[in-house]
């Protein structure tokens, strides 16, 4: 038996839901119908989400290759240069003594964006193949995506963070370099493609994309 059980969707009870204010809607079944809260357009479903999400997270993940690649800062030090990767980076804190800083970094910049990488890969696949497995746990799992997702620029928030270290004489000089642009990139664009997938179609499965 399925997890959902037999209780009737929305769109049986004749409702639909407000993709900006999240108000519940009389579906009055026009092609202009509008939320009487905030005059959003009203949709039983996402346009493409499907096709939009894709592209979004392939996207991100072209863009997650040069954001680990890449330095993301310089430091300089009574003469010394580093030019820092996030893992290097990452290293240097810890070395430097600030592992609870590392270990944030570490989370926040490498094991965040890759769970959000294959939670979205696993909820596109199995809504696309029209599984009805786990299908609670699989909406808890979108809404965590979308919960994480704004703490993912935490790495960006570290760069600048340093930067302003200067002042108090920790640091020479720091500079941040293209791989924090291309990391805050991956950051925006996954945070899009969690908002442009729709949850529903974890409950309907192949039969409502558009």
């Amino acid at each position: 038996m399925s997890d959902a059980g037999n209780l009737p969707r929305a769109g049986d009870l004749g409702l639909i839901g407000c993709h900006v204010c999240r108000l519940v809607c009389r579906d009055v079944e026009a092609e202009d119908a509008a939320c009487p809260r905030c005059g959003s357009p009203l949709h039983k479903r996402k346009s493409n989400s499907y096709m939009r999400t894709w592209a979004l997270l392939i996207a991100a993940f072209i863009f997650y290759v040069p954001a680990n690649v890449l330095p993301i800062m310089r430091t300089v030090s009574l003469g010394d240069v580093d030019d820092n990767t996030i893992m290097s980076g990452i290293i240097e804190l810890w070395v430097k003594g600030s592992p609870d800083l590392a270990v944030i970094v570490f989370t926040a910049s490498i094991i965040v964006p890759m769970l959000k990488f294959v939670a979205l890969g696993l909820l596109l696949v199995s809504s696309q193949q029209g599984s009805r497995w786990a299908l609670r746990q699989r909406s808890k799992l979108y809404r965590l995506v979308e919960f994480i997702g704004y703490w993912s620029m935490l790495d960006v928030f570290v760069v600048a963070l340093l930067t302003a270290l200067v002042q108090f004489g920790f640091f020479s000089q720091v500079e941040p370099l293209p791989g924090v642009v291309f990391f805050g990139l991956t950051v925006v664009i996954t945070m899009i493609a969690s908002m442009t997938f729709d949850p529903r179609l974890i409950w309907d499965g192949r039969d409502f994309d558009d």
